[in-house]
């Protein structure tokens, strides 16, 4: 029973070493200040800057990305119990 079973193999998950977040951070929020203040030039519109801000925002998504889970469909759970519902009735009748 074992022999055919295939698990997945262990992520990978590389932590930096000379890499300062919270310096990251505080340098933008430097660069936000000033540009605010007017000592900067105005950033230019890009997507990449608004992707991923609605699952920062919202606790549930955010959690659901670090699990890495994909949510099961609707369609998949019913599909499955007519299936079920099928076999038992079915098996109640003599069909199988």
């Amino acid at each position: 029973m074992g022999m055919f079973t295939m698990r997945k193999p262990r992520g990978f998950h590389h932590s930096y070493i000379y890499v300062d977040e919270r310096k990251e951070k505080l340098a933008k929020m430097e660069e936000d200040a000033k540009r605010e203040l007017g000592m900067l030039p105005e950033k230019e519109f890009s997507p990449e800057d608004i992707r991923g801000k609605f699952i920062e925002g919202t606790t549930h998504l955010k959690r659901r990305k670090e699990s890495g889970r994909k949510p099961v469909h609707l369609g998949v759970l019913l599909l499955i119990i007519a299936l079920l519902i099928y076999l038992w009735y079915a098996i109640t009748n003599g069909i199988i």
